[in-house]
């Protein structure tokens, strides 16, 4: 079979929706990327035929606004040639983590990095967490002299290539000086940030997203994209998107489910029904405007800011997302105290010291509530 450079652990719509399909579409347009192993390390019987099905070619339907019109379409993908289980399949998931694969990718869920039990063990176990996993298949692909290599998590943890990397480290803490030297200087730990909202799975394989994508990758020495793609953009540091993404997406999101709360929370409603409310987005745009702005002026953003909420917005607003308030408003006083409270300070930190009424009344309300 065909080798495959791209190694990718996990299964998620996501995944199908994201780095698999720009792959797909970057192989189309005759560049030298892919295929891909698609690996499931969770071993989960239920997932056995979305696993198969993922070989060949699988539909993802994108629907949303861009730049104000309406986009439906479906896109074929077809970059994942071959798929495995940790569970049934160890060896050879071994073989092309040593042979073929240069780029590993991984996408393992909340609870992926999480230690279990198992993960000292000196020999490969099942129930071990990803990291685990990942460090026996460093160890082997050292001993077998395999060249460098490099690592890109996904998961949604800040930093995710450092921490990726400081797991993998203290689990290799008793291995031999030679086997750390290469996890340092021949294995590139990746941070990244990615984005898109994957609605809804297809069946057997596929799933439903919006149209906005956005695959930031932080630059390093000797780090290869795994595509050349609009989504995919390298930058000097992750710091500012981060921000933005949690300052403005994040908290305008949570602005919205408080006001909803405020008003007894007892409606089934919808983001984009909020936004096309005129008095609804005129209290969001206030906020953002007045509140937010001056902070990232204050950052050197202001430009990025304002195009990123006119992106935002249009998110918000997209006519085939059913995205419920009330599922926003889940554990609602962490994300006041992750969002607003967190901006706050960090426009103090960059001397933003203008007023803002209105998120500091929500911050307090919840302070008291506590």
């Amino acid at each position: 079979m065909q080798p495959t450079p791209i190694l990718q652990f996990g299964t998620s719509r996501f995944l199908q929706a994201h780095a698999d399909l720009f792959v797909s579409q970057a192989m189309e347009e005759g560049q030298d990327v892919g295929p891909i192993t698609v690996v499931q390390s969770s071993g989960d019987p239920s997932r056995t035929t979305r696993l198969a099905a993922l070989v060949g070619s699988y539909p993802v339907r994108i629907e949303g606004l861009v730049h104000g019109e309406r986009v439906q379409e479906t896109l074929d993908v077809k970059s994942v040639s071959r798929t495995l289980s940790t569970a049934s399949q160890w060896d050879e998931v071994v073989r092309i983590f040593v042979q073929d694969a240069q780029i590993v990718l991984s996408n393992t869920g909340d609870a992926g990095f999480a230690p279990r039990l198992s993960d000292g063990s000196s020999t490969f176990k099942q129930a071990m967490s990803y990291p685990a996993k990942l460090t026996q298949l460093l160890r082997l692909r050292f001993a077998a002299g395999a060249a460098p290599i490099q690592i890109m998590p996904m998961e949604l943890i800040v930093d995710n290539g450092t921490v990726l990397k400081a797991r993998v480290m203290e689990l290799a803490k008793d291995d031999a000086p030679d086997f750390l030297a290469y996890l340092e200087r021949n294995v590139t730990w990746v941070n990244s940030l990615v984005d898109r909202i994957v609605s809804q799975p297809l069946e057997p394989a596929g799933a439903v997203a919006e149209a906005y994508a956005l695959w930031a990758i932080e630059d390093q020495p000797g780090l290869v994209i795994p595509c050349r793609h609009p989504a995919v953009q390298v930058v000097a540091s992750l710091a500012d998107i981060e921000a933005l993404k949690l300052f403005v997406l994040n908290l305008g999101h949570t602005f919205l489910a408080d006001r909803w709360r405020a008003r007894g929370g007892k409606d089934d409603v919808l983001v984009r029904h909020l936004v096309n409310d005129a008095n609804e987005l005129g209290q969001l745009r206030h906020v953002l405007h007045h509140e937010v702005r001056t902070a990232f002026v204050a950052a050197d953003l202001a430009e990025q800011f304002d195009a990123y909420v006119i992106t935002t917005l249009e998110r918000f607003a997209n006519p085939f997302l059913d995205h419920r308030i009330a599922d926003i408003a889940q554990n609602h006083p962490q994300k006041v105290a992750r969002r607003i409270a967190a901006m706050l300070a960090w426009a103090k930190d960059r001397g933003d010291l203008s007023p803002k009424p209105i998120l500091a009344a929500i911050v307090a309300t919840h302070k008291e509530h506590t």
